[in-house]
This record gives C-alpha cells, structure tokens and sequence, in this order.
C-alpha cells in the first residue's frame, strides 16, 4: 500500500497505569512489526494515567515516527481509550490489543489471514475448542468470564463464544465506521462494536488464538462486573427500541 494513503497495519494499544509492562509491550510488538510489517502505525492511546506511563513510551518512541501517543486528560475507560486510537488510526488494517500482551502480537498474522478473505471485524477467542490457552486465569474470574459469555450470547450476540478478548481487528473503513457510533467508555464497549457489526451487516470472523494470563489485571472482578452487566442490560433495551 502506498504510504501516503496510510500505512499497511497500525496497532492501538489503550493504557493506563501501565509503566511497569508498557515498555516491554512496546518493545516486543516493534520489533515484530519492522520485521514482518514495515508499512505501520503504532498508536499508544493513555487513560489519564497517574504513574509514568507517558514517560515510558516517549523514551521507547524517540526517534521513531510510526509510533504516537495519544494522551487523555482524565481516565475515562478502557472504551473511551481503544476508541479515540481506533478513529485517529491510518492502516488498511487495525489492531487494538490489550497493553498486557496476554496474546502475542504475532497472532496478527493468524487474524489477516482472514481478513484477506473478505472479513471486515475479525476477533481473537479464547472460547473455541482450538483456543491455546497457556495460562489460565484465577478461577473465580474465569467463572466470571464465562457467565458473561453465556449473558451476552443469550441476550445479544448468538454465536460468539468470547467478546471480550482484547485482540480484535478491523479494516479501516469498518473502524471509522463503528467506532464512530460507539458510545460505551468502560470494558463492556466491546459487546457494542460486536452488536453495531451485526447490525450494520459487517462480516465478523471469530478466531482461536495463543491467550496467556497476565497478573495485575485492571480489571476489578466485582465493581467492574457489575459496570458490564449494566452496559448489556442498556444495550439490550436500546436493541428493543430499534428493532
């Protein structure tokens, strides 16, 4: 693809608080990127984070113009972040990936296999019976993950196993497009960009890919649980609205 229509791939990273892992993240996913996608964006997209966060990636990203950081003035959630990179994004193809790399960036290439096959929203999934997962999550978050699953495929997304995998990609045209309508700020934003997919008539490819477990997860198991389970319910009413 020609450069200055924008690159071939850009990767969205949201983060907050993330300074003890960024780095290596950042490290890491370069160092794939410049091997196997020279044409590419790396959009690091800060929550209003309140350690050094934006020092770490400034240092990493010196001297390299493929890579941006975006800052929000105040946390807003992990939606808010994933949606301001997505809708600044230039490649024919992006990547929004959790800062933890809970799965290897490599696991790209297994997503744009099928994106080259017509797919506009391809995600990853740790829900397939073809899903390696390598290490596993506390039980009581993973029974979690799972009631969650069953809620959302039973009152709004029939036939996907896991929505809420942070390694999902778009072509540019479906991420303009639905991130442009997303309105959702915290975790369950998600389920809204799978439901406007469905309902604007994308086509949506769910893959198995590599997932390992990382600790020190932002994700609080109660008080964010509930957030969600709120969001499905609104999300649920609003469908009944405008059918």
């Amino acid at each position: 693809m020609d450069e200055a229509q924008g690159p071939l791939v850009s990767i969205v990273v949201p983060a907050y608080n993330e300074q003890a892992r960024i780095g290596l993240t950042l490290i890491r996913t370069i160092e794939y990127l410049r091997a196997r996608f020279p044409s590419h964006e790396l959009i690091v997209v800060d929550d209003g984070s309140s350690d050094e966060t934006c020092r770490v990636v400034t240092e990493v990203a010196a001297g390299d113009e493929r890579i941006r950081l975006l800052v929000q003035p105040q946390n807003r959630g992990k939606g808010a972040a994933v949606r301001r990179g997505m809708l600044e994004a230039r490649g024919a193809h992006v990547l929004f990936m959790d800062a933890d790399l809970a799965t290897p960036i490599e696991e790209l290439e297994t997503l744009l296999l099928h994106a080259h096959d017509g797919y506009d929203v391809v995600i990853g999934s740790r829900g397939l019976a073809e899903s390696d997962i390598r290490q596993r999550q506390p039980r009581m978050r993973e029974l979690m993950g799972r009631v969650f699953n069953v809620i959302v495929r039973t009152a709004l997304l029939g036939g996907i196993h896991d929505t809420q995998c942070g390694f999902k990609l778009f072509s540019r045209a479906a991420a303009r497009d639905l991130f442009g309508r997303q309105t959702i700020d915290g975790f369950a934003f998600d389920v809204e960009v799978l439901l406007l997919a469905k309902k604007h008539g994308y086509r949506i490819r769910e893959v198995p890919i590599v997932w390992y477990h990382a600790p020190n997860s932002k994700v609080s198991p109660v008080a964010d649980s509930l957030r969600m389970f709120g969001d499905v319910v609104r999300l649920r009413a609003k469908q009944a609205l405008t059918r």
